[in-house]
């Protein structure tokens, strides 16, 4: 087959078919035949005519039936995947095709996967509901930190920095991306010392807390790592999914049937994937590889903040129905989709409480706020910087200002003070 004959414009997708939307630029050639060249290659196709093939291997054939402008939906016949194969799914509709000298630009915006590939998976083990029961909170969005500077303390100065921010007001309290087991602070030693504080922060201010140490490591070293936390009595643990890999992160999912620990997925060296808006994976597509996995919290970006992510994305992340790709009853990280569990989407990177207005207008109270230097910037140090972002939340759930509410809430004041208030 020629790459021009994958392109079938009068096809009516079948619903057990994986469905890809790309963006496609093509390269000397017309959008027809760059198109029709990613369908084949990503299938049954190669560069050439070759004598092995035969007609009834074209029921597998990948089908272009829809180009409008630069857009392309290929349709792929669900018997082309293994289920339960993240890595080889992703090395069909994700893998040689990005290199094609037929594409300038090539963009995975979208995909749909059937049932069948879904329910391979096991999903989320929590998820929002599973973790408010754990934390105790019903309904209003959770608070979190990360430890700052995000390397450099020590074990036992990375415990003090944790407990001040859980007596403050934090729910949570995880570790940065990079910290691992560094020679300045063991993970061993660093995770006993940080649930140590958790135990005396639970005490004093009846409330549950949760601490998310990295486990990020070679795969081996990851899972003991994941069973040391056990033992100890955490409760959580975090990961760095796309440095980590979609094999280990699957194995990991796996091994935790026994550990029943929350998994947090940090999405570090993501943009290296989704930046380029004409090339590359979208972060809408990765989240839905994470919920498929069993991810039970995953960043999705700020809307404001210090990272990038225009808010038409990282809403539609979190609540949007997929409108073009999915059938009715799918949706993406919150709504139902088959019998998975949501996912709980967490915002980080370059907030404070002054932000938490424009947060929960556009995400509601079903997110993670993760503040770093928003908290421990604070002039009073980490615990006022806790208390602040928790003003922040009451102020909007109670639907005052935070202006208004700073009035009798010094810390808040204090930190809108240095940051700005919102307008």
């Amino acid at each position: 087959m020629k790459y021009i004959d994958y392109v079938d414009l009068k096809y009516h997708e079948n619903k057990d078919d994986v469905i890809c939307e790309f963006y496609i630029e093509p390269y000397r050639c017309s959008i027809k035949e760059a198109a029709g060249a990613v369908a084949s290659e990503s299938s049954i196709g190669t560069w050439t005519e070759v004598t092995t093939s035969n007609p009834e291997l074209e029921k597998l054939a990948a089908k272009v039936f829809s180009i409008k402008n630069n857009i392309v939906k290929i349709s792929y016949p669900v018997e082309l995947f293994e289920s339960g194969n993240m890595p080889g799914i992703l090395s069909g509709i994700a893998g040689n095709i990005f290199g094609m000298k037929a594409v300038k630009n090539l963009r995975l915006l979208d995909v749909h996967f059937p049932k069948k590939i879904v329910n391979s998976f096991p999903g989320p083990m929590y998820g929002i509901e599973g973790i408010r029961k754990l934390l105790h909170v019903k309904s209003r969005p959770l608070v979190g930190t990360i430890v700052k500077p995000k390397l450099g303390l020590n074990e036992k100065q990375h415990a003090e920095v944790a407990y001040k921010a859980w007596i403050g007001g934090c729910d949570i309290v995880k570790d940065d991306e990079n910290l691992t087991s560094q020679d300045f602070n063991h993970f061993e030693k660093r995770v006993l010392m940080t649930l140590q504080a958790r135990d005396l922060a639970e005490k004093l201010t009846g409330e549950r807390k949760m601490y998310m140490p990295n486990i990020t490591s070679e795969l081996q070293e990851m899972l003991d790592r994941a069973e040391f936390v056990k033992r100890l009595g955490g409760e959580y643990v975090m990961v760095d999914v796309l440095t980590l890999g979609w094999s280990a992160l699957q194995t990991l999912r796996n091994f935790n049937r026994h550990l029943k620990l929350v998994l947090h997925a940090h999405r570090a060296g993501h943009a290296a994937l989704t930046r380029n808006k004409k090339h590359g994976i979208s972060m809408l597509v990765i989240s839905k590889i994470c919920r498929m996995i069993g991810l039970d919290q995953l960043h999705i970006g700020t809307i404001i903040g210090k990272m990038e992510g225009t808010k038409e994305e990282v809403i539609h992340i979190d609540q949007e129905i997929e409108k073009s790709m999915i059938r009715k009853g799918s949706h993406v990280l919150e709504q139902k989709w088959f019998d998975k569990k949501p996912v709980f989407a967490v915002c980080s990177g370059g907030l404070h409480p002054g932000h938490v207005p424009t947060l929960m207008k556009y995400l509601g109270k079903n997110i993670i706020m993760q503040f770093g230097g928003g908290i421990h910037s604070h002039p009073k140090g980490t615990e006022a910087g806790a208390k602040a972002a928790r003003q922040a939340v009451d102020a909007v759930l109670e639907h005052k200002s935070l202006r208004e509410y700073s009035k009798s809430h010094y810390e808040l004041k204090e930190i809108l003070d240095k940051f700005g208030y919102p307008k």
